[in-house]
């Protein structure tokens, strides 16, 4: 029987006569799309199209998806446009097969920006239809099963995708059996030697260790039959990639992992599976600590069961799993289990909501993310499957990612209140905001009106929800705060010209949108603030030159008011204060960084005169500023003490001090805040007058 007829047979023992006929239909178009077509293999390229609709079927998906598998690489590989697959097979296949054809007709600057756009539309198109990766999936675990014709560098590097992506997707979609295949094939690909090995250690092993296997299976069978427990045991083995990754995250040898035995117990209902952990628990004694609950508290991607290690005979640790046979099938076919047990009253599940949120929470992050480079990082972090469980005040739970802070839990309730936080108690006591949580941690987040996102977060924060929701804060604030940067630049440039702002009209900034290619004048003023345009090219462009009244005159410095945020920079090279001379230097990407004359990283640079701006002070600046000084003193008891007095008494705030010991003296570094230098040249002339002060002098460097 040829593949095609398996198919169609396949098919047709879950689907009805006139879908059968469908699905003939889009396999002889796609036949003849792909004619003289092949492989790397040298198989006519309509085999792989037939083995992904192959690899579908178990899972009872409908004639649609098995059509669009059939033609998911027409419009990629061939003529054939989408307009025609609609035409002849419906809107629906059109539409799955799009969202699954890659961006081959654009052209990116790296492989890494090609792959992550493709992934870029295949979420868009993930989030209409949950099909699309199901039939990406399967289309994946067919290219990984046909990786051997494939070059040494790209089965690698296809190896390597399957891993970070796609197989992490399968087990976040609750695709067990894809999921183990997946990076079974990819451990394969990536490290031939230590697949070879342990494939063979483990054949050899299960050989040796069939006789303790049996009698611990016949145990517990007896054990549940004598207790009137309806169950099924079954021994569970572990995936060959399962058993190397635990080698390889707790230091153990083979022999370790292979004394750990897996077995199933399936039963009728969610009671029965703890009346047969109780059962379990009376025949072998469980280890402490190694009992999981997933029937009370589900994983993200619906997986339920009771987890529990025992001390089998010979001292040898057993691993059940016990779950009713409705768990199993989610299971092991997640998500797709919706059609695998499809009947006409079947409800949206539950896990198909989960999975609705978790691709709505992926496109916000992409909706959000500067590029898709920014988005593949994002998804990578979101795919790990590892979560620690935590409560609300209120007790509602939240599974979050191992390794999360109480800054990814306040960013899980809610924008705001991520946006918002100032600090965090868990199980009632203050704790810093980058404390890892543990499962069962009751957190309580506290708030504050005017608070935002501190970007020192992003060093530690490890969902991809709270990295996307920081950084599209700071990135929106940032560009608020150089569009008026910019907006101030313009309107000094353009007084230099004898223009006024509200001279110029709207039309002649509708054709500068125009020419640049802009969107609004609200880009053209942040990039004017960021250093990406020149303030004098744009105020000639909007003057335009040569108009009588536009001739350009020497305008007043452009004032520093201290409070522009990240759009305006102190160099930390000199570290300026008010009452410094200055001077401003318009950096690409950065806006205005403000250096102190005497800089002397600034020398280099003076010839380019169109990035300098003459700037000074505003006479209103009212907030502390960073500054560096360096005290050599006797080395006597208590004089550091005597120090932060005396700054204390000049109203200075220390933010951090360290010293180093030279025998009779001392050296001791201050970082301290000042409002200018008037303030500064109080604190140190209080500082002089200890006894103990042998030298005091400013640091104009970074801080210590």
């Amino acid at each position: 029987m040829s593949d095609t007829e398996v198919l169609l047979e396949e098919a047709a023992a879950y689907l009805k006569k006139k879908d059968v006929e469908h699905i003939r239909q889009a396999l002889e178009f796609s036949r003849a799309a792909h004619e003289g077509q092949f492989r790397k293999s040298g198989e006519p390229y309509i085999s792989h199209p037939i083995a992904v609709a192959r690899i579908l079927t178990p899972l009872h998906m409908d004639a649609q998806a098995i059509m669009a598998a059939l033609l998911h690489d027409v419009m990629e590989d061939t003529a054939t446009a989408k307009e025609q697959i609609e035409e002849k097979f419906s809107k629906p296949v059109a539409e799955l097969v799009d969202g699954l054809s890659k961006l081959n007709k654009i052209e990116f600057e790296t492989k890494e920006d090609a792959q992550a756009e493709n992934f870029r539309k295949m979420l868009l198109a993930m989030t209409r239809d949950v099909r699309v990766i199901l039939i990406k999936l399967a289309d994946r675990l067919h290219n990984m099963r046909t990786l051997d014709s494939m070059t040494r560098v790209k089965s690698k590097r296809i190896a390597r995708e399957t891993m970070e992506i796609y197989a992490p997707i399968a087990n976040r979609l609750g695709l067990n059996t894809i999921y183990q295949e997946l990076e079974d094939l990819s451990f394969k690909f990536l490290y031939p030697t230590r697949y070879s090995v342990l494939s063979k250690a483990l054949k050899v092993a299960r050989g040796n260790r069939r006789e303790v296997v049996s009698k611990i299976l016949d145990a517990i069978t007896l054990r549940l039959q004598e207790n009137q427990l309806d169950a099924q045991v079954q021994g569970r083995e572990k995936h060959l990639y399962g058993i190397y990754r635990k080698m390889k995250m707790k230091s153990l040898e083979f022999a370790e992992v292979l004394d750990i035995y897996g077995f199933r117990v399936l039963v009728e209902k969610p009671s029965d599976c703890y009346l047969a952990l109780g059962l379990l628990h009376g025949l072998y004694k469980p280890i402490p600590g190694k009992f999981k609950d997933y029937i009370a508290i589900p994983k993200a991607n619906g997986y339920q069961s009771l987890h529990t290690t025992l001390f089998g005979p010979y001292g040898t640790p057993i691993e059940v799993q016990i779950r009713t046979v409705e768990m199993h099938k989610i299971a092991e076919a997640g998500v797709a289990s919706h059609w695998l047990y499809k009947t006409e009253q079947t409800p949206i599940t539950e896990l198909h909501q989960k999975t609705h949120q978790w691709l709505q929470s992926l496109l916000e992050s992409l909706s959000q993310s500067g590029d898709s480079v920014e988005f593949l990082e994002h998804l990578k972090v979101d795919l790990f499957p590892d979560e620690v469980y935590v409560f609300t005040p209120k007790g509602r739970i939240l599974a979050l990612p191992r390794g999360a802070t109480t800054v990814d839990f306040a960013y899980s309730v809610h924008t705001d209140i991520g946006n918002r936080c100032v600090a965090a108690k868990v199980n009632f006591e203050l704790v810093p905001l980058r404390t890892r949580l543990r499962n069962g941690d009751r957190v309580e987040i506290i708030t504050a009106p005017h608070a935002n996102p501190n970007p020192a977060w992003l060093g530690f924060v490890e969902t991809s929800r709270a990295r996307s929701q920081i950084r599209h804060f700071l990135k929106t604030m940032h560009f608020q705060e150089s569009a008026t940067l910019g907006e101030r630049l313009l309107n000094q440039t353009l007084s230099s010209l004898g223009l006024k702002a509200q001279d110029i009209d709207s039309a002649r900034w509708d054709k500068l949108l125009k020419d640049t290619g802009a969107k609004s004048r609200d880009e053209i003023l942040a990039d004017i603030g960021l250093g990406r345009r020149l303030n004098i090219v744009i105020a000639h462009q909007l003057a335009r030159v040569g108009e009588p009244g536009t001739e350009e005159q020497s305008g007043a410095p452009f004032t520093i008011l201290g409070t522009e945020g990240m759009a305006v920079q102190f160099g930390k090279c000199c570290m300026p204060i008010p009452g410094d001379p200055i001077i401003g230097v318009i950096t690409s990407g950065q806006g205005l960084v403000v250096h102190t004359h005497d800089c002397p990283t600034l020398r280099k640079g003076r010839n380019t005169s169109d990035k300098w701006l003459d700037v000074a002070w505003d006479k209103n600046i009212n907030r502390p500023f960073s500054v560096n000084i360096k005290l050599i003193v006797a080395n006597q008891r208590g004089v550091l003490a005597k120090a932060a007095a005396a700054i204390a008494k000049a109203d200075s705030n220390i933010e951090n001090v360290h010293f180093t010991n030279e025998g009779e003296y001392t050296t001791l570094y201050f970082t301290l805040q000042v409002n200018n230098r008037l303030h500064l040249a109080n604190a140190m002339r209080r500082l002089r007058k200890i006894p103990e002060v042998i030298r005091i002098m400013r640091v104009k460097s970074a801080p210590i």
